[in-house]
């Protein structure tokens, strides 16, 4: 049986932005003892420093999740740490925006490496450990788009797909040989992160997000929902879901949808020229950057995200439900009785 989440021992990989760093940071907040990884030293020890302030216990370790060997080393200096490893999160990701036509092919290696290799790799250096203590839980973030591609995003969204087949395959070698280490695939919708303002753009303009955009604290809710209940898939947002469900309805239609007076064209750029920079070769230093200033595009949680998050809310609904239904019961019964009596 996975345990609490304070009984647990988490690494996360691109920890210090987003997503990432909003899971690192609520994690520790609910006693799991957590491993942070990402690029750059000095953002991950300001990210250190913050865990242990809030009076969690981090251990950080340098690592380009592109390179194998420095993944392998993660597993095993996590292992040595803290005596082992109960949830590893892949979510280091990059993002490169233009059409085909205008990306160079570098940038699309550099991407695959990172979001698709990088998931691989991670899988690869951790499955051994998990596989030796009989349990454990593998957390792959995903995308919306591992299920639908978009244009201007041709290498993310083949990256994010690949993680799907990864997963899955993964998944069934699981159950049948290892059945005691469970594998979650996590997909948000857009979330106000700084992943848009640190990609690289091949576009006159600066990227943004596909409104509507979330907090990314419902992808870091997610995540640790999976880590002590594990779960097949999760679409994080109510966008993500809606694009899933057109996309199995027509994918013809979607595609016209898209298109049509270039829609999401136009809707994937900002007004913002653009500047030149981006994290895809070397790392963005910055700090407290869970949010990527997307606030006038967010909305709310949904109640659904509300409810699959709060165990306290989900017996509620559950207990409502079961109490609904026992009274139609009730009534179907008192109506057939009924009629059995006139006949």
């Amino acid at each position: 049986m996975p345990k609490k989440l304070n009984e647990q021992v988490i690494v996360i990989t691109g920890a210090t932005s987003g997503i990432g760093r909003a899971t690192a940071l609520e994690a520790a907040k609910r006693g799991a003892r957590v491993v942070i990884a990402a690029r750059d030293d000095l953002t991950l020890a300001e990210l250190r420093d913050q865990i242990e302030a809030i009076g969690g216990s981090a251990f950080m370790f340098r690592t380009d999740v592109g390179v194998y060997a420095q993944v392998e080393e993660l597993a095993k200096h996590a292992r040595e740490h803290f005596g082992r490893i109960d949830t590893w999160v892949n979510n280091a990701g990059l993002a490169v925006y233009g059409t085909v036509n205008e990306t160079p092919v570098e940038d699309i290696e550099t991407l695959i490496e990172t979001n698709l290799m990088g998931v691989i790799y991670g899988i690869k250096a951790v499955l051994p450990i998990l596989v030796a203590q009989g349990e454990g839980t593998i957390i792959n973030v995903g995308s919306a788009l591992s299920n639908r591609a978009v244009p201007l995003q041709a290498a993310y969204s083949a990256a994010k797909h690949g993680v799907r087949g990864f997963t899955e395959a993964l998944r069934m070698e699981l159950e049948y040989e290892h059945p005691g280490v469970k594998v979650t695939l996590v997909m948000p919708a857009s979330m106000d992160t700084p992943f848009f303002r640190n990609a690289r753009s091949n576009m006159p303009v600066e990227p943004q997000p596909v409104p509507p955009v979330y907090d990314p604290k419902l992808v870091a809710d997610a995540i640790l929902s999976a880590a002590e209940n594990p779960q097949r898939d999760i679409l994080v947002g109510d966008a993500a879901r809606f694009l899933t469900y057109l996309q199995k309805l027509s994918p013809r239609l979607l595609d016209f949808f898209m298109v049509q007076n270039g829609r999401m064209f136009k809707q994937q750029q900002s007004f913002m020229r653009n500047r030149g920079g981006d994290n895809l070769d070397t790392p963005m230093r910055s700090t407290d950057t869970v949010k990527g200033g997307w606030a006038h595009m967010t909305i709310p949680a949904t109640i659904w995200e509300q409810i699959r998050n709060n165990p306290v809310l989900q017996r509620l609904v559950y207990m409502g439900t079961m109490s609904v239904l026992g009274l139609i019961g009730r009534q179907l019964g008192i109506r057939r009785n009924a009629t059995s009596r006139r006949r």
